[in-house]
């Protein structure tokens, strides 16, 4: 099967990180992963959450949005509140980065991941929390730095990618035109120790088989692999 600008269908589509992309932000970076780009910045507040208070925890969370110009027709500027698939879509990105480090380790402070989409081709959600991870290492190796933290935490790394069935076949990595008739639309988050920490998978025409599922997984894995190469 052959996809546009002659990719397979096991590739990833071309991928780059420019860092430091926002100057104010305490870590930052975009993320380019073919038409989809996505500026990734981190704030560090000296505080967490209610819930966290005195008991020597951090908290990582994230905030998700896309420019109304991001797509080919405009999208809505969410100012009187977030969508629902927004508040959907922040609440993986936290949960996936909070997989990376043990919270005890970071002090009783927030690191707020902004993943703001520039241009949106599929994916976005997946380039969020794999850029995301990329720049809350950064902000951490930042704290070290600035003498907020003793020492480097233990940092798992998180990578994610989307894989769907499209005319049949299991795609990496789809771009929208192949997202909006894939037949099966799925978005998979692991470790960098080969672990599972989120999979969504639905299906968008027909109920899949199992070995359809274990086809996907299989890609997955391969392209995730690829991305933790950005890690070292």
């Amino acid at each position: 099967m052959k996809r546009f600008q002659g990719r397979s269908r096991d590739s990833l589509r071309d991928v780059s990180l420019e860092w430091d992309f926002q100057p104010g932000a305490d870590a930052s970076l975009l993320i380019r992963m073919g038409g989809t780009h996505v500026i990734c910045g981190i704030s560090v507040e000296e505080k967490v959450p209610p819930f966290l208070k005195d008991t020597g925890r951090g908290w990582i969370t994230a905030e998700y949005g896309m420019l109304p110009c991001a797509t080919n027709s405009r999208y809505r500027r969410e100012i009187g509140g977030r969508s629902g698939r927004t508040y959907e879509i922040q609440r993986l990105i936290g949960r996936s980065l909070r997989m990376m480090v043990d919270l005890a380790t970071i002090g009783e402070r927030t690191l707020r991941v902004d993943c703001d989409v520039l241009n949106a081709d599929g994916g976005t959600r997946t380039a969020s929390i794999t850029g995301g991870a990329l720049a809350l290492r950064c902000a951490m190796q930042k704290l070290v730095a600035d003498g907020k933290l003793a020492e480097m935490p233990a940092i798992l790394p998180v990578a994610a990618i989307s894989v769907g069935i499209v005319d049949g076949e299991a795609c990496l990595d789809l771009d929208y035109s192949e997202d909006s008739r894939a037949e099966v639309d799925a978005n998979f988050v692991m470790s960098g120790d080969g672990r599972w920490i989120e999979i969504q998978s639905t299906a968008e025409g027909a109920p899949f088989s199992s070995e359809t599922f274990l086809s996907m997984t299989s890609l997955a894995e391969k392209g995730i692999q690829e991305l933790f190469e950005f890690w070292k």
